[in-house]
């Protein structure tokens, strides 16, 4: 008899490397995971040792074995999602070639500046539907060509977090049709690009980029060599699933066959993201976002997303909790978090702006600005702890509604919302009515890993199509909608004018700062 019930979702993240069980109808089983590490370096380097990536997947996996009864004799396949951007190059015998660079890393800034002002860039972003920013593989290659060639000398192909992992799980070099059309091809047959690869100037590159495969299509089989490290049975069916926002987005509810649907992911950074009909996509003047397919057919995710959401949140803590322990007041954390519902109850709703500009990298949504910094504006002396507090929150809101307004026509019929930070009744309130719309909350721990559970299942055979998985594996842990209070809206309403009109009038002391800063 086949007892093989469980599709095992991998999700490397910034933070944390988790390794999910789910069986076939989408309940979560268990979940293993391990903490991931990188470190940052002079003129904003941000890296991660990739030989340390693959072998936490490896433990996590193990991990997982210990909790979950017999799970290399049940596992029908392996699904695996990643952080999103970087470049994470490999040379001969499918080894690093140095550490990656994650997506935090802003040294490719002043190739971004440069390759913006080129007679090409409105094309690229016309095929790619994403506006070029410091954290993306496009722009590091470009980046690295020029000034450190030699890394792509010594490089036999570029990959992302997950395709290294995928490389590792089934020796096949391969990217998947989100990251591939967003930063090298087109949208809208999700295949290479021509115009693209000239625009970034890396042409003579061209063979560093790995092939195309859809995972919801298409898997590998697990090697015996990555079997022997992570204990489940060789030739196990792999799939790599995509980028991780589209995955998360996908296990949260952005589409559930109803129109005008969107997701925030409300982690460490802020994804927005609205499900769309190819043929209905706008394209913003700006140049900014990203537009990334999704496993389903003829749709995609029109994507804005801001470099920090709860980083903001964590950077107050941070400030409260040193100042305490400089007093010899011991204090962690999770007892500060403890106390926002508190903070955010007590404060006045809307009596600061604060910009959630936080990220060392500055800014990729809704606006492109590598010296955008964060601030409030409105303090007097009346002001307390919990004020800025709730200041923070509301730039989050502030922040997600710039987001989708920067999308084009209406705000959202529906939100629905993941990430960690939902769990708080208040900060939902304030992220529903500064976006003004009804947000629903979805009860799915590990979405990021459960999308790509999805699309294994559909892989196999499991669900005829995605749309057949979504009604058994997303919609039934949908909670109720929850409308924002009228008077909330209004008063958000009326102070976002305010918030954009300042972010507006900002870049100018960002540039002098950072001037200031250099001299």
């Amino acid at each position: 008899m086949d007892n093989r019930d469980i599709i095992l979702g991998v999700d490397s993240g910034t933070s944390v490397v988790k390794a999910v069980a789910f069986d076939l109808e989408g309940v979560q089983l268990d979940c293993a995971s391990v903490r991931n590490s990188y470190y940052r370096g002079e003129g904003g380097a941000a890296q991660q040792s990739m030989t340390q990536t693959w072998q936490d997947a490896v433990t996590a996996i193990r991990k997982l074995a210990e909790r979950v009864d017999n799970l290399s004799e049940r596992v029908v396949a392996v699904a695996v999602t990643a952080q999103g951007d970087g470049s994470w190059l490999v040379g001969a015998n499918n080894q690093p070639v140095g550490d990656a660079w994650i997506w935090l890393d802003a040294r490719a800034a002043p190739t971004v500046e440069r390759l913006n002002q080129s007679e090409l860039a409105r094309a690229r972003f016309e095929a790619t539907g994403t506006g070029l920013t410091t954290c993306q593989q496009s722009s590091q290659l470009a980046h690295k060509d020029r000034h450190y060639h030699g890394l792509l000398d010594s490089c036999e192909v570029a990959l992302h977090c997950k395709d290294w992992l995928y490389l590792n799980l089934t020796g096949v070099r391969a990217t998947d049709p989100s990251e591939a059309s967003y930063t090298f091809g087109n949208f809208r047959h999700q295949r290479y690009d021509d115009t693209v690869i000239a625009s970034l100037e890396l042409e003579h590159r061209l063979h560093l980029l790995p092939e195309i495969i859809d995972g919801s299509q298409i898997t590998h089989p697990l090697t015996p060599e990555a079997a022997a490290l992570t204990g489940l049975r060789a030739g196990t069916p792999v799939c790599l699933g995509y980028v991780d926002m589209a995955m998360t987005a996908l296990g949260a509810g952005v589409h559930t066959g109803e129109a005008n649907t969107a997701c925030s992911i409300v982690g460490s950074t802020g994804v927005h993201l609205r499900a769309a009909a190819i043929e209905d996509v706008w394209l913003n003047p700006a140049q900014t976002g990203y537009i990334i397919p999704l496993p389903w057919p003829g749709f995609v995710t029109q994507v804005q997303s801001n470099m920090a959401s709860t980083l903001n949140l964590d950077w107050l803590l941070n400030v409260a909790s040193e100042l305490l322990k400089s007093f010899g007041c011991e204090t962690d954390h999770a007892r500060l978090v403890e106390h926002i519902g508190r903070w955010l109850s007590e404060a006045q709703p809307g009596s600061l702006l604060y910009h959630p500009y936080i990220s060392e990298a500055g800014e990729r949504g809704p606006f492109v600005n590598a010296e955008a910094r964060a601030s409030f504006v409105g303090l007097s002396y009346n002001h307390q702890f919990g004020d800025m507090v709730r200041a923070v929150v509301e730039g989050i809101g502030m922040a997600a509604r710039d987001c989708y307004q920067a999308m084009g026509g209406a705000m959202p019929g529906e939100l629905r919302l993941t990430g960690g930070a939902i769990r708080s009744v208040q900060l939902r309130q304030i992220l529903s009515a500064c976006v003004g719309v009804s947000v629903r909350s979805s009860r799915r721990e590990e979405a990021g890993a459960a999308g790509a559970a999805m699309m294994a299942a559909v892989a196999i055979g499991a669900y005829p199509t995605m749309q057949r998985c979504v009604e058994t594996w997303v919609t039934p842990l949908l909670d109720t909608p929850e409308a924002p209070p009228s008077e909330l809206v209004a008063r958000y309403q009326h102070l976002f004018s305010s918030y954009q009109q300042i972010r507006n009038d900002l870049p100018s002391v960002w540039h002098q700062l950072k001037q200031s800063f250099a001299g």
